[in-house]
């Protein structure tokens, strides 16, 4: 197992992983949990036996607000806080959707951008049915 105490840091891995166009998380092998952001240590129960698990990408808005900017700067955007289905909760955005239009329970699936300025990113869209 490679964790931060014998490799690279959780972060990198992290990072390494949506380079490569994978999304994971880490799930820890005591109490089975999946932990989000990456860490050393699982936030349930201590153990630092956390590996790295395919994400399903699939989730719900938990909550939602628009950021407003001039058409100049880029336009209004959406931050949303999306509960994944394997537990925890993320920061992110939604995309697909003017970013008024992005609402609390909107089924929403995980997608890898290429962002010029930041690089790989982990951005959702609205998932088909649209209510989770």
């Amino acid at each position: 197992m490679t964790n931060a105490f014998n490799g690279p840091g959780p972060d990198a891995v992290f990072a390494a992983a949506l380079a490569e166009g994978r999304f994971m998380l880490q799930q820890c092998d005591d109490c089975k949990k999946y932990v989000f952001y990456p860490r050393v240590l699982c936030p349930h129960c201590g153990s630092p036996e956390l590996t790295w698990q395919p994400a399903s990408g699939q989730g719900a808005v938990y909550s939602t607000t628009v950021v407003r900017r001039k058409p100049e700067q880029g336009g209004d955007y959406n931050v949303a806080l999306v509960d994944l289905a394997e537990g925890p909760r993320m920061m992110s955005r939604v995309d697909g959707i003017p970013p008024h239009e992005v609402f609390i329970g909107l089924a929403v699936r995980a997608h890898i951008i290429d962002d010029p300025k930041k690089g790989k990113l982990l951005v959702f869209t609205p998932a088909q049915g649209g209510v989770a």
